[in-house]
């Protein structure tokens, strides 16, 4: 097996393990936030409350042994709240930088939706450029930096949507979804006594994380499957229910993520069944259906779902390393 591989492969399963003390029944679940963390792309975690997502980023950050910050979105939040405020020191007569909560590692935005559009915007520089300006100077963030946001779907009063700019800053969009019977019984017992985030340790360092991230760069992607990434993408655009596709971001996150999937499943080239896994995921919250279709209850799942249905697939022999 590649060397890179094995790397990839005893990192996911180290972080892996340590989550599942924590959330249980989830496993394909923690399996995308671990892909999203090493593809260096952000997460949107949109479910109902009280399944887990708070603690699920907890848990990640436990394990890595990264820096954590939590934020909760208010409609009467500033920007500076998040981006943190320069203060005039009469000492030494300059300005100082006070950090946000922002200058983190990893970064829990709780019920992003309730923050106001020019509070939602403060993010939007760090999610893409991994760095933050106040009044004027330019502040680099830390590596690793991964924003794990939240929002309800259900409950929109007091809400504002996040924009398509926003959005597709967001390299997945997950749902953890309710537990099974058997998996809520083993919850209970779990936190008889005391909560399991209290017992998990680090299991991987930050050094760890930065090097794999490297490393699953070397994953082959063959012609074939770069042009079907593109070709599914570009198929979200040309669709009659869809007014507004996925952007070139959703194949760079196709390509990306699908470079990992391949990595954990301990190969060093790139399937198409990687892709069409990952294509929900990755490109379902940027696409817009039409208000026509939206009336039919069509979703941008399912117009993802009926391209993938439709579009040829390269075999793998054209997929596979020379």
């Amino acid at each position: 097996m590649d060397k890179n591989v094995e790397n990839i492969q005893n990192f996911t399963k180290k972080v892996m393990e340590n989550l599942e003390k924590v959330i249980v029944g989830k496993r394909y679940v923690l399996e995308q936030v671990i892909i999203g963390l090493i593809c260096q792309g952000h997460i949107l975690v949109e479910d109902v409350p009280g399944v887990g997502k708070t603690v699920m980023a907890r848990a990640l950050s436990k394990s890595i042994g990264c820096s954590f910050n939590r934020l909760q979105f208010t409609p009467d939040m500033l920007p500076s709240d998040v981006t943190g405020v320069s203060i005039f020191n009469q000492i030494s007569r300059e300005f100082e930088y006070r950090p946000g909560p922002i200058m983190a590692q990893i970064l829990l935005g709780d019920e992003i939706n309730r923050a106001t559009p020019k509070t939602q915007s403060a993010l939007l520089e760090a999610m893409e450029e991994r760095q933050v300006t106040v009044d004027g100077v330019t502040y680099k963030l830390p590596k690793p930096f991964l924003v794990m946001a939240t929002q309800n779907p259900i409950e929109y009063e007091g809400t504002f949507p996040l924009p398509e700019a926003q959005l597709d800053r967001f390299l997945m969009r997950i749902k953890l979804g309710y537990p099974q019977l058997s998996d809520e019984i083993r919850i209970l017992e779990l936190q008889q006594m005391h909560h399991p985030i209290e017992d998990i340790g680090i299991v991987a360092d930050v050094e760890e994380l930065l090097a794999v991230q490297e490393e699953v760069k070397s994953i082959f992607v063959s012609p074939a499957v770069k042009r079907y990434i593109v070709e599914l993408v570009r198929a979200t655009r040309d669709h009659q229910d869809v007014y507004l596709g996925s952007s070139p971001r959703g194949s760079l996150g196709l390509f990306r993520s699908g470079q990992v999937k391949a990595a954990m499943q301990g190969r060093d080239y790139v399937l198409p069944d990687d892709i069409k896994y990952l294509a929900p995921i990755i490109l379902s919250h940027r696409i817009m259906v039409q208000p026509a279709s939206r009336l039919r209850n069509l979703s941008a799942e399912q117009v993802v779902t009926e391209v993938l249905g439709y579009l040829p697939v390269p075999s793998k022999e054209l997929a596979v390393k020379k």
